[in-house]
Parts: structure tokens; sequence; C-alpha cells
């Protein structure tokens, strides 16, 4: 029987603030723009949302362990090799987590509309073969590309859409017989793009970090990630030109008006970022430094969900 502790790390909770953080930024957004929220179409995506993060985090935990070419990796360091979990366990785990949030999704995708079913399908791809497969998107130089657009866009998108009142035009799909129409509001989608993009570059950097910190071990396990191909300097020129963009797409939606103005608080979060970054610049270490990431996006999207929480309640 899997304790409650070991499947916290098995399925890493700590790190599903990547997940939560596009949803609760996305849900302040769409109250801006809709004036409504669907309380039941949120109730449902955030459930298969997590049990997806959390069943895609088992399958990369399950893959490091069973692709593992270092042993002292696999028997010190993974979280299969460092419990009482067994590979059938972790399985185990994986499929119930994966079946909840299909059920899930086949849910909205009644509720809403089959482009739901073409962009989900999308999402679970890259998800699952992240790490599954012989040639798994995590080692090759796409994962933190993947990571950052299929999270903080494909998240932020999705719940948006479920949330776009019956009657406007913001995405949808016909069918027809043997003939499929497409409807998009080209401006709408532009700014979900510039408001969810400060999300893309702060969890790509999640991955960025994660991957200097690990070149080394990465390299004895015949992982390849993006900083393999362009070296630790130019991957740390990378995950600073990434907060800058980041902050600037910030304040271009402000100047767009697409963003409440309120939302200028957030640049404040500058100064410790820019801290955080000459301290991994520095080191670059999984034990102290490569944390860093992780602050900095808590701090950016913290101070940006409550500045948006405010315009909701008090300039909406």
């Amino acid at each position: 029987m899997m304790s409650k502790k070991e499947f916290i790390e098995l399925v890493e909770l700590r790190t599903k603030l990547a997940s939560v953080f596009p949803f609760l930024t996305a849900l302040c957004y769409s109250f801006i723009l809709f004036k409504e929220i669907n309380v039941l179409n949120m109730c449902l995506f955030f459930v298969g949302m997590l049990s997806f993060d959390m069943a895609t985090t088992v399958m990369n935990n399950l893959m490091d362990y069973v692709k593992a070419k270092n042993s002292d990796y696999r028997d010190h360091h993974n979280v299969i090799g460092t419990s009482s979990l067994t590979v059938k366990k972790a399985w185990q785990v994986f499929g119930i987590l994966f079946a909840v949030a299909a059920v899930f999704g086949i849910i909205l995708v009644a509720r809403t509309n089959i482009l739901l079913l073409m962009v989900g399908a999308l999402c679970f791809f890259i998800g699952v073969f992240y790490t599954f497969g012989p040639i798994p998107i995590s080692r090759m130089p796409l994962g933190e590309v993947l990571s950052g657009f299929t999270m903080g866009f494909g998240i932020f998108w999705i719940t948006v859409f479920l949330n776009v009142p019956e009657g406007t035009v913001f995405a949808g799909v016909q069918l027809d017989g043997s003939i499929l129409t497409m409807q998009l509001d080209l401006v709408a989608q532009l700014k979900v793009l510039l408001l969810s993009l400060p999300l893309v570059c702060t969890i790509a950097n999640i991955m960025l970090s994660n991957n200097i910190c690990d070149l080394e071990t990465d390299i004895t396990n015949h992982r390849y990630t993006l900083v393999y191909y362009i070296g630790k300097k130019q991957a740390l020129v990378l995950y600073q030109v990434l907060y800058a963009i980041a902050f600037g797409a910030i304040l271009l939606a402000v100047l767009l008006g697409t963003a409440p103005w309120i939302l200028l608080g957030v640049l404040v979060a500058g100064v410790p970022v820019y801290k955080h970054i000459q301290q991994f610049k520095a080191v670059q270490e999984k034990k102290t430094t490569f944390a860093l990431a992780i602050k900095n996006m808590v701090m950016i999207h913290s101070l940006q969900a409550v500045l948006l929480f405010v315009a909701v309640l008090f300039f909406n």
C-alpha cells in the first residue's frame, strides 16, 4: 500500500503551482473579459488538469528510473529508487490519474466544442511523450519550449475557452458531413497569447534551470537537452532573456489596454528576480539555486493573481 508521503513525492505535488498559476490567472482574465465564470466547467477542468499534470510527473519519474544509465541516480535520487515503490505500482498510479483526466476531458468536450478535443489531445500527446517513447521530448532540445507553451499557454487558453459565454465567437469547430469549419477570433487569440506569455517564459525557465543544473548527470544518462546543444553560457543568457520577455509582455499588455493598469505593480518583482538571476549565474546547483526559478515564478504570478483579483473586485 502506497503511503501518502510516497504519493506526494511521486507526483511531486510541490511543483503543481506551474499548472495552478496559469489556471488562476486565466480565470481572473476570463471574468474581466466576459463578466462571468462557468463554475461547473472550471471545477471539471481543474480536477482534470491537476490529474493529468500529476500523471505526467509520474510518467517522468518512471521513465527516468527505467532509462537511467547512472545507477547512483536511479537508486539514490529517483523517487522510485529511494522509496518502497515498485515500477508496477507507479504504472498503476499513472493509469488511474490519466483515466481521471481523460474522463473529465471528455465531459468538457461534450459540454463545449470538438475543438477542445483537438487541443486536449495535443496537450495529452506532449505530456505523455515528454518522457515516454524511444526518443522522448525531454531528451531533445524541445523540452523547455514545449513545457512552457503547453502549461503556460495551453492551460491559459483552455481556461478562457471554457468560460466563453454562449453566442460569443472565440474559437470553435463545426463538422458538417466531411466539411470541417473553424471559427477563430484572431484578435482574441493574440490577446490570450500576449497575456499568457509571462507564464510561458517563467515555466520554461524552471525547465531550463533544471537542465542547466543537471547537464553533467543528463549527459551520463544520454539525455541531450537544449542546454547540451547551446552550452551553459548561452543557456544562462536565454534564462535572463526569458525573464525580460515576461516583464516586457506584462508592460505591453497594459500599454495596449489588454490588461488592467494595476498589473504594472508586477514590475516591482523585477528587483528580487534580478537578484535571483545573479545568484543563479554565479552557482548552478540543484540543491541550492535551482529553487530560485520556482521562487521567481511564484513571486511574479502570485503578485499578478492578487492584482488581477483586485482589478476584478474594484475596477471591473
